[in-house]
């Protein structure tokens, strides 16, 4: 037996549920681990309240990882017990231990922590296809990225500078705006005194941005559209306050031909030489000093219902971690 947290109905944080559950030996093609840090992200928060689908009940929350193999399941050969490793994978991350298909692992570099590793393959794998992705961000653009303190937002913030852009972040607080600052924003917008659509314009004087980064959803949409010049791309990736309401195409004509996308990673790392190119990539980020790793806050696996608290409440900055 081991312990997980498990959603038994999908509702608040009360949901939640600390428990046993049996763990059976890796069969073909997969893996045994012991995972040391486990990644704490909004996701986990949609697949709770059913916003996100689950493929049944109940399920084990928690999509990204890291931790040591145990066992190694007939056909696994490119991992051994003792192997650090991290994933992401939908699902089953909430958990001291677990059995997960071999090819959604890679291998920790060493100088790669655990707890680095449990918040970079699906925050980290995140920010790496959309700056790299889905719009290659070069030196010279402008990028506006809305909730730049968060877990995605500061790695964000960190890359897009390494990468010679001009970085524009909205927060909610004096204090999430020095965060911003120091983690690469050239400019931070407090979206809760300012209007943002306006500082925008002031501070880009008048060219707006060649891409919006936005995680939030309903409260920043359309303003988000309202910050991009001609033919500009508006990255719709999360929504932390509520989905984007459904809207008409006219719009992004409206706004000066735009572009809009709404891009998941699974379909940029569906295959294993994507998984492996977007890892290595990130790694190297890591390792070179272009990416620092804020671990801002850590959990007991047991208090994962106030981990989903303090995430909801925009009480937390960087990225947070459970301990199994």
């Amino acid at each position: 037996m081991t312990k997980a947290v498990r959603v038994h109905q999908v509702g608040g944080p009360e949901v939640l549920t600390y428990e046993d559950v049996e763990v059976g030996a890796p069969g073909t093609g997969e893996v045994r681990i012991r995972q040391h840090a486990v990644g704490l992200n909004f996701i986990d928060v949609y697949f709770r309240t059913g916003l996100y689908k689950a493929p049944g009940l109940p399920f084990i929350a928690g999509n990204e990882a890291a931790g040591e193999v145990l066992a190694v399941g007939p056909g696994v050969t490119n991992f051994h017990p003792g192997d650090r490793v991290a994933y992401y994978y939908n699902l089953g991350g909430y958990a001291s231990e677990r059995v997960i298909p071999a090819d959604k692992l890679v291998k920790l570099p060493d100088h790669i922590t655990y707890e680095q590793g449990a918040v970079l393959m699906l925050k980290g794998l995140t920010v790496w296809y959309l700056l790299h992705k889905t719009f290659k961000v070069e030196h010279g653009h402008r990028v506006l990225i809305h909730a730049a303190a968060g877990g995605i937002g500061l790695l964000a913030c960190q890359w897009a500078r390494a990468l010679g852009a001009h970085v524009i972040g909205t927060v909610g607080s004096k204090a999430k705006a020095d965060l911003a600052l120091a983690n690469g924003c050239d400019h931070v917008i407090l979206y809760n005194e300012e209007n943002f659509v306006e500082r925008v314009k002031q501070i880009s004087r008048g060219e707006l941005c060649d891409v919006v980064y936005d995680g939030v959803g309903k409260t920043t949409f359309p303003g988000s559209l309202s910050c991009l010049r001609p033919r500009g791309l508006f990255v719709s990736f999360g929504n932390a306050s509520g989905p984007v309401p459904p809207f008409p195409l006219a719009e992004l004509n409206n706004h000066g031909s735009l572009f809009a996308t709404r891009p998941k990673l699974n379909d940029y790392v569906g295959t294993r030489k994507e998984l492996l190119e977007g890892a290595d990539t990130l790694f190297a980020a890591v390792i070179n000093g272009k990416l620092h790793v804020p671990i801002n806050h850590a959990y007991a696996l047991k208090d994962a219902a106030k981990a989903h608290i303090d995430l909801e409440s925009r009480a937390t900055t960087g990225a947070a971690i459970l301990r199994p």
